[in-house]
């Protein structure tokens, strides 16, 4: 048996006419087009029921049924599921023991979309799609190109550079009127452009995007680490400002080119103190937290520690590259740095374990 299936995924004979779906047999399926014409003569769900009795009138050398399945307003998951039990409905009607194969009959992409939920039930045959002859393909055209807007992804990647292509002309007459260079606008327009496409080539927006949630999540928490965050950010950008300017004052001193090692020295000399600090804020925001959290552990005091002994080292090794201290000084911090390293070590550590054996000994 061959069975003819007239797809309305968004359910317009229901809506539109007083038929109860799903319509099963030749006069019955011809009597609800005839209602949905008169109801509404621009639906093209029309020309599909027409067609499936056109396709069931051609064939004579098997048995045929025809029948019109429809979905819900909207077109989406719940819509095919719709149909897929319309077509549950329609094979348990058909009071035959032959193998059924079906022809799905639509008006455009949109309702092909329920072609799976129909072949997981019913052999497929073939697909006959029913438009207006003028307007070929319009609706399979519009339909990829609403698809493609819905994406958010696809709308970003096509409609961005477009939107910066676009806004070139208006810019540049903008430009002329207020006396700037037009080749400032092409540059700064295909600048943009070209930052967006590196940026979504190199996923830098996902980047940003998980930035942008840890930020609001540690906000919404209370964390501490986001104000410690911010205040190691002010202290960075001051530790660059002040490496700059000890680097300035020794080539003003200097009356030889300054090398790169004395460079990289006044770098380090100007910087390492707000540095430090900036190492010392944020690694007792992110301990804090820990100990809110019922997370602390003794050995990650030994962060603030760390930053302090490597800063002591930097310190004394950039300002004996810098003449400023004897090689005594520099000995005497290295092996204070080491050891300060070293004894925050052991101390968080035997104080962890003896926290840990007392915490045995009470379970």
């Amino acid at each position: 048996m061959l069975l003819v299936l007239c797809v309305d995924l968004d359910d317009d004979l229901g809506r539109k006419t007083d038929f109860d779906t799903p319509v099963i047999g030749r006069d019955n399926v011809e009597a609800a087009a005839v209602s949905l014409a008169t109801a509404d003569p621009e639906d093209s769900d029309v020309n599909v029921m027409f067609e499936g009795v056109h396709l069931a009138d051609r064939i004579d050398d098997e048995t045929v049924e025809v029948a019109v399945v429809t979905g819900l307003e909207g077109g989406d998951i719940a819509a095919n599921r719709a149909v897929g039990d319309e077509v549950d409905e329609v094979l348990a009607s058909l009071s035959t023991s032959e193998e059924v194969q079906a022809v799905i009959v639509t008006d455009g992409a949109q309702d092909e979309s329920v072609i799976p939920v129909i072949r997981s039930r019913v052999p497929i045959d073939g697909v006959r799609r029913v438009v207006v002859r003028q307007a070929q393909d319009l609706e399979s055209m519009y339909y990829t190109i609403k698809q493609v807007l819905d994406d958010p992804e696809t709308r970003g990647t096509i409609l961005v550079p477009l939107g910066i292509l676009l806004l070139i002309y208006p810019l540049a007459i903008i430009s002329d009127s207020l006396g700037l260079p037009g080749a400032a606008v092409f540059g700064v327009t295909s600048g943009l452009l070209g930052l967006y496409v590196l940026g979504r080539g190199l996923g830098v927006e996902r980047l940003l995007d998980r930035a942008a949630d840890k930020a609001r999540n540690s906000l919404y928490a209370g964390r501490v680490t986001l104000i410690t965050y911010v205040v190691a950010a002010a202290l960075l950008v001051i530790g660059g400002v002040r490496g700059a300017e000890t680097l300035n004052a020794v080539k003003s001193g200097a009356n030889s080119p300054v090398g790169p090692v004395r460079v990289l020295a006044a770098l380090v000399y100007g910087a390492v103190t707000w540095f430090t600090a900036a190492g010392i804020t944020t690694s007792l925001g992110q301990i804090t937290d820990e100990y809110l959290a019922d997370r602390f552990r003794w050995r990650y005091l030994n962060a603030p520690f760390y930053v302090l002994s490597i800063a002591v080292v930097l310190h004394a090794v950039s300002a004996y590259f810098l003449d400023r201290v004897p090689l005594t000084y520099l000995a005497i911090w290295l092996t204070a740095g080491t050891l300060l390293g070293l004894t925050s070590t052991l101390a968080f550590a035997i104080a962890e374990s003896r926290r840990s054996r007392r915490a045995e000994q009470v379970s």
